[in-house]
């Protein structure tokens, strides 16, 4: 009998569409602002995948949840997935406490491996439950529904942690050690980047399914290509009947202050002609503008270092991955 914990954190995501650069302590405020759950939904979709994959049955699988929002009320109704117990109990409101003790809970019980839906603040807490209960090495396998995703135990989106999950299943993977990866929202918020290494965690080794670590990368001679990159931009999008939106990143943060712009460093930005028209913008915003243009309309992206994703890293609570889906 193989013994799966599972558990979301209910609040991951919430400031994604809203572009609040994160969720840590911001629910509350996110909720007041019309956000809607993005993390038990993305583990019912897991879940839901991974019975249409598993062809072995499901006797030999038990999973360990958590009684509420963290656990139970995201079990998709008449999918096959294995016999489901309860060894922690939630409220509505949780922390990061929450998070913890259901931890613990799951470890005594004797989890093979833990599921778990959330972002990389919901990754140090679970970390954290780990070392603390002398555990540090219990697999683990990220579905993507933060808004801050750089650790390196995230599947590339929900259908592709149901897959890792079957494989490992299977015995086609090996556990490796991943980074765990956090960024400081507060600095963030103020427009700079600082992410720090918090420690390492066990997961199911799969290039294809796991996204790898965020990692900064500098290139030799990238000033000029960033200047030709400029210019190309100039010549082919300022025009005063074209709206342009800039994706986040150092990039083309670098393209726009180029050609005169001032655009934020992790936000998304708007500009026509010469005029920047939208700064950090949210989801609101995004459409808002989309909407009321009637000329042509240019995406700007670049990929982000060492993960290769244009957008979200497999997260759809990005308010520009949400854009680009409704344009």
């Amino acid at each position: 009998m193989v013994r799966l914990g599972l558990l979301a954190n209910p609040d991951a995501g919430l400031g994604g569409r809203l572009g609040l650069k994160g969720s840590d302590g911001q629910a509350e405020l996110a909720r007041s602002m019309g956000a809607e759950d993005r993390s038990g939904p993305r583990l019912s979709t897991m879940l839901e995948h991974f019975s249409e994959l598993r062809r072995a049955g499901f006797d030999d699988i038990e999973w360990l949840t958590s009684e509420g929002r963290m656990g139970t009320d995201w079990l998709p109704k008449g999918a096959k997935i294995g016999s489901v117990s309860t060894v922690h109990s939630s409220s509505d409101a949780t922390s990061a406490s929450d998070t913890a003790e259901a931890v613990t809970a799951l470890l005594e019980a004797g989890i093979d491996l833990l599921v778990y839906a959330g972002g990389d603040g919901t990754t140090r807490d679970i970390v954290a439950a780990l070392e603390s209960a002398g555990q540090p090495r219990t697999p683990v396998i990220g579905v993507p529904t933060g808004v801050k995703m750089h650790s390196g135990c995230f599947a590339a989106s929900p259908k592709a942690a149901a897959e890792v999950l079957s494989a490992w299943l299977n015995d086609d993977l090996l556990l490796a050690s991943t980074e765990v990866l956090d960024l400081d929202e507060e600095r963030y918020r103020k427009g700079e980047w600082v992410v720090q290494l918090y420690a390492e965690v066990m997961t199911p080794a799969s290039p294809r399914w796991m996204q790898g670590s965020k990692q900064r990368i500098e290139a030799s001679g990238e000033e000029d290509t960033i200047e030709g990159l400029a210019d190309h931009i100039r010549e082919l999008l300022v025009s005063d009947e074209r709206l342009v939106i800039w994706g986040s990143g150092g990039t083309l943060r670098a393209i726009a202050e180029i050609n005169d712009f001032e655009p934020t460093n992790l936000g998304i930005d708007a500009t026509r002609g010469t005029d920047q028209i939208g700064t950090d913008l949210d989801e609101a915003g995004l459409l808002e503008l989309l909407s009321s243009h009637q000329g042509p309309v240019t995406l700007l992206l670049s990929p982000m270092g060492g993960q290769g994703f244009l957008i979200g890293r497999g997260n759809y609570s990005s308010p520009l991955r949400f854009c680009a889906r409704s344009a």
